[in-house]
């Protein structure tokens, strides 16, 4: 398995998880990654960190090279890396805008678009993306007149527009890659106890489910994904939020 964002939250748990239920494990970020590395082999799994940018195309390729030079295969791959500008619309930069845009949206595609030959040429894959509820319904709404602190929580407009972009993505490659025996699948998280929400605030009480989600929770949905469990799914996006959004 490949994981990217994995130095720490949503992406660490995913890559814990999966190696607890037999995977190897290449893990990436632009952040340290000794100490996941470290614990994925704790559990008795091989683990190797590479620093990646996924933005960048290079960067992605020389990565996907290495894993198949040490593990000869690419079963499943998470597409977690990503950033959140919390910026209102009339304050953003065209540089905040790409940050989110070019590490979400397009290092999902250069990730896929990287490991697809490996995966076609043996015929079975699983391709997680995660996304956001954000990229469904747009994130939570604003009051009139409430300033960036009375938005807490709020992500940003690239970032919705990008999670919206993977959910797209998702539904685009599962058409494609059906008939190569690959599976694409999404999964729409909510608000996470991470680094990246720490300090906001989310309207957690009024959910069915009234917490906070935590890494783990998303780990498990992607565990399912990865899993011959799945094997009737592709095209989805799964909400891990709590009850927040309730699709039809």
């Amino acid at each position: 398995a490949i994981v990217t964002g994995a130095a720490r939250g949503i992406g660490r748990a995913c890559a814990l998880a999966l190696a607890r239920e037999g995977a190897d494990v290449c893990i990436t970020d632009i952040l340290p990654l000794e100490e996941t590395v470290a614990e994925i082999k704790a559990l008795g799994r091989q683990a190797i960190g590479i620093t990646t940018d996924v933005s960048s195309k290079e960067s992605v390729l020389a990565m996907v090279a290495r894993v198949m030079a040490q593990f000869g295969r690419i079963d499943i791959l998470v597409n977690n890396a990503g950033t959140c500008q919390r910026v209102p619309l009339e304050e953003l930069t065209e540089e905040q805008w790409d940050r989110d845009v070019n590490t979400i949206m397009k290092g999902t595609f250069f990730c896929t678009q990287a490991v697809y030959p490996h995966m076609k040429e043996k015929g079975y894959g699983k391709i997680v993306n995660i996304a956001s509820i954000s990229g469904k319904i747009g994130g939570a709404v604003s009051k009139k007149g409430a300033g960036v602190e009375g938005k807490r929580g709020r992500s940003g407009p690239g970032y919705a527009a990008a999670k919206g972009g993977v959910i797209a993505f998702t539904k685009w490659v599962a058409k494609d890659a059906g008939c190569y025996g690959i599976y694409v699948n999404a999964i729409a998280p909510g608000g996470i106890e991470t680094d990246m929400s720490k300090g906001f605030t989310y309207p957690v009480e009024d959910l069915p489910i009234a917490r906070m989600g935590k890494p783990e929770d998303v780990a498990q949905a992607v565990v399912f994904l990865a899993s011959a469990a799945s094997n009737y799914i592709t095209g989805q996006s799964i909400n891990v939020d709590g009850g927040w959004v309730m699709s039809s």
